[in-house]
C-alpha cells in the first residue's frame, strides 16, 4: 500500500478530531452560556464536510488494507467521538507502518 494513502487518512483524522473538539467547545458555549449560536452553526457545517472527507479517506485506507467490517466501522465511527480519532489513528499507523511503500517512482540507473 502506498504511503500517501495512510498520510491522507492521518491528516484527516487529526483535522476531524480537532474540529470535533472545537465543535464541542462551541456547543458548551451555545447551550451553557447562550452565546455563539452563529459560530456553532458554521463550525458544525465545516466539521460535517471534513467528516465526509475523512470517511472517504478512511474507507479508501480500509479497502486497501483489507480490514474486516468491524474494524472499518470502528475507524469510521471514531471521527464522531471526541478524542477517539487521535487514539485510533495512532493505532492504525502502528499497524500499517510495515506494509507501506514509497510513492516515488523508481528511477532506472544508467
Amino acid at each position: 500500500m502506498k504511503k500517501s494513502v495512510l498520510t491522507r487518512y492521518r491528516v484527516m483524522a487529526y483535522v476531524t478530531a480537532v474540529m470535533l473538539l472545537v465543535l464541542c467547545t462551541c456547543m458548551i458555549f451555545k447551550y451553557g452560556f447562550d452565546k455563539g449560536e452563529d459560530l456553532t452553526l458554521v463550525v458544525s457545517q465545516i466539521h460535517g464536510v471534513l467528516y465526509i472527507v475523512y470517511l472517504v479517506f478512511a474507507f479508501d485506507l480500509g479497502s486497501k488494507a483489507k480490514w474486516s467490517f468491524g474494524k472499518l466501522a470502528w475507524v469510521l465511527i471514531s471521527g464522531t467521538i471526541p478524542t477517539a480519532a487521535f487514539f485510533v489513528e495512532r493505532k492504525i499507523t502502528r499497524e500499517l507502518e510495515g506494509s507501506l511503500v514509497d510513492d516515488a517512482p523508481a528511477v532506472a540507473k544508467a
